[in-house]
């Protein structure tokens, strides 16, 4: 997408954003999810990180400018911070935020532990920074830091207001962090207000900028025609700096602490790493929407066809695959086809249902209940069939392997005769003392042979292989990578046993507690689809559950009941606080409320585990995993809160 930025001497000229879009396309309203657009400026994976919170500032306010550029919008800009969420995404939040903590320290304690192996082996390393470590946990409710970003946006706003003409008629809406929901939520319900409207343009152009899946669901659950979302251009496998060394190339793990190449005859290239601007790509939903009127079209209906229904109950089904509040069912995997094998068993199903799942953001159970028990009777195939996919996997992995070293070469000249790029060669250099030079490469080729180690492998002081370098090689050569026991087994017989006795430690026979699970689910199927379309039914309810059922459980839920309790109120920000923190991350809290967290006496301590297991469940990831974390009992919460209430000062109270 264009932006028609242009640089003179140097120095970024300004954008007449007033004029005409360059992409060709004019939008009415653009939406901005900050939390996408602060967590990257804060902590950028693939560039050297802000050094204080003013740098992070301009990087938000350049990035806010840059999609304004691109987008232009006429009538509103609207920024939604995420506030304190409802309680079935804070479990989701605590997970995260506890899985950053601790991976944070490891990676810190990992990093100490490298660079005094290679000081000591004479490595030569540029000198630490002494900089705090920023913990991304503070982008929270509740923190000072989101309090003064709220005050920085303020300023931002009303400074391009008054000077850029781009901005001239625009209204401009900040939600903060203080005003509760998630910030694409507050966004929605933003735009269904402005639906309800009586003098409502029902061609407004809206734009809304995040990388979530889940705002395409939201895009299509607002029925309107012209809806484009923007996000970045995901480039896999961008390179990032050494942390240790600031070098491209390797990881930490794989450091030599080597001193760094000149950059050009001067090293005159030696800061300037190349860092490409970040592209953005457009996904406009009513291009989606018509490859989904396509799909789900479906002739001699029992009742008339209606596409905009037959949408929200593909954003239903979509659910099943995967949401922020409920985990997927173990049957349904998206990289397996799940939303194409779910529209399928719902046009097959259809003619029984009789009708649609969803109306208007309430569930019809009874026809769910059809399809969930229609992927239950392929649940076992779908298992068998996952467990060949990833041995057959396996084993072209291995044999791939098994080719790359058949065919290395077994000796690579070194030194002056070592293989040149064709172009690098602007004139061949002439060889001195061959003689010298074939010597060394004898000898090297001679040592190599001898340890028979791996290029990889360190020496100690006394010359023999240091263990680092022994075991790396070990890892690198065996056939296979060391797998996590699976004790499910979900392609054997048995695997429903099996599942219920390892993840929920009952017996599959316990009718009653089966049951309960399927019920929070259900239950929780009825608060999402309530939540995309209508608001947030609930602040307190969530899934009390670290799993799912299978879909072959969801027997007889057609007289299930739904309801949620009206009135319930969201946290305050800083009870939110102690509901997803860590005790690492204590430090943003009152030192009262802090002590809550570490003290051994506290009578909530058991809410703050130092360490926790994740269990990989299948995955190959430990970001993929589910961290078993207690449940915050939001009753002892409270109560424990009550008396460090006093405590707090005006400000904090405030």
């Amino acid at each position: 997408l264009r932006s028609q930025a242009k640089e003179c001497n140097g120095v970024k000229a300004p954008i007449d954003t007033s004029k005409p879009n360059p992409n060709e396309v004019e939008f009415d309203n653009l939406y901005l999810d900050m939390n996408g657009i602060i967590h990257p400026c804060t902590h950028p994976e693939d560039k050297p990180a802000p050094k204080n919170e003013d740098e992070m500032m301009v990087a938000i306010f350049e990035y806010i400018d840059r999609i304004f550029n691109i987008v232009r919008p006429r009538r509103l800009l609207y920024m939604a911070i995420d506030g304190v969420a409802p309680r079935a995404k804070m479990n989701q939040q605590r997970s995260r935020r506890f899985r950053a903590s601790k991976e944070g320290m490891e990676a810190a304690e990992e990093k100490q532990k490298i660079r005094q192996e290679i000081l000591a082996k004479g490595g030569i390393l540029p000198p630490e920074e002494v900089k705090e470590r920023f913990d991304s946990n503070c982008i929270t409710p509740g923190t000072e830091f989101m309090d003064n970003l709220a005050k920085c946006l303020r300023y931002y706003i009303a400074d391009r207001l008054n000077s850029d003409p781009g901005w001239k008629n625009l209204t401009v809406i900040l939600s903060d962090a203080s005003a509760p929901g998630e910030g694409e939520h507050k966004i929605m319900d933003y735009i269904r207000r402005q639906r309800a409207q009586p003098n409502h343009d029902p061609n407004t152009h809206h734009c809304l900028c995040g990388a979530d899946a889940d705002l395409i669901m939201l895009g299509l659950a607002t029925h309107e025609p012209n809806f484009t979302i923007i996000r970045e251009e995901f480039k896999p496998n961008k390179p990032k700096p050494c942390a240790l060394c600031n070098q491209m190339g390797h990881e930490v793990k794989d450091c030599q602490g080597l001193p760094r190449e000149k950059q050009g005859k001067h090293d005159q290239f030696a800061d300037s790493l190349p860092i490409a601007e970040q592209e953005f790509i457009f996904i406009r939903l009513c291009v989606l929407r018509e490859y989904l009127e396509r799909e789900l079209t479906m002739a001699s209906l029992p009742f008339s066809f209606d596409f905009e229904r037959s949408v929200d109950d593909w954003v239903f089904m979509c659910f099943f695959v995967g949401n922020d509040f409920l985990p997927h069912l173990p049957s349904l995997e998206i990289r397996e086809g799940a939303i194409d094998r779910l529209v399928n068993i719902y046009k097959n199903v259809v003619h029984k249902t009789g009708g649609y799942l969803t109306e208007s953001g309430f569930v019809n159970l009874q026809r769910v209940q059809m399809i969930m028990l229609a992927v239950g009777e392929v649940e076992d195939s779908i298992f068998k069939k996952r467990k060949d996919d990833d041995d057959n996997f396996k084993r072209r992995q291995k044999e791939k392997r098994k080719r790359m070293k058949r065919d290395q070469p077994s000796f690579i000249p070194g030194g002056q005769f070592s293989p040149q790029a064709l172009g690098n060669r602007s004139s061949p250099q002439a060889i001195s003392n061959p003689r010298q030079a074939a010597f060394e490469m004898r000898m090297h080729d001679r040592q190599n042979s001898t340890t028979s180690s791996s290029p990889n492998t360190s020496f100690t002081s006394d010359g023999s292989p240091s263990p680092a370098g022994g075991i790396k090689r070990k890892a690198d050569d065996s056939d296979s990578e060391p797998e996590p026991e699976d004790n499910i087994r979900l392609w054997e017989t048995g695997w429903k046993q099996r599942y219920y006795k390892n993840k929920f430690d009952v017996d599959a026979s316990d009718e009653k507690f089966r049951r309960k699970v399927v019920q929070s689910y259900v239950e929780g199927l009825c608060w999402v689809l309530r939540y995309y379309y209508q608001g947030c039914a609930s602040w307190n309810w969530y899934y009390p559950f670290h799993y799912a059922p299978f879909a072959s459980d969801f027997e007889g839920i057609a007289d299930m009941p739904s309801d949620f309790e009206k009135g319930s109120k969201p946290f305050k920000p800083l009870e939110q606080l102690m509901g997803v923190f860590p005790a690492a991350s204590g430090n943003f809290l009152p030192p009262t409320w802090r002590k809550l967290m570490t003290d051994p006496e506290s009578s909530i301590i058991d809410f703050y585990p130092e360490d926790f297991a994740i269990d990989l469940n299948g995955k190959k990831y430990a970001w993929q995993g589910v961290a078993l974390l207690p449940f915050v009992d939001e009753r002892r919460l409270r109560a424990a809160l009550e008396e460090v209430y006093p405590d707090l000062t005006p400000e904090e109270s405030k």
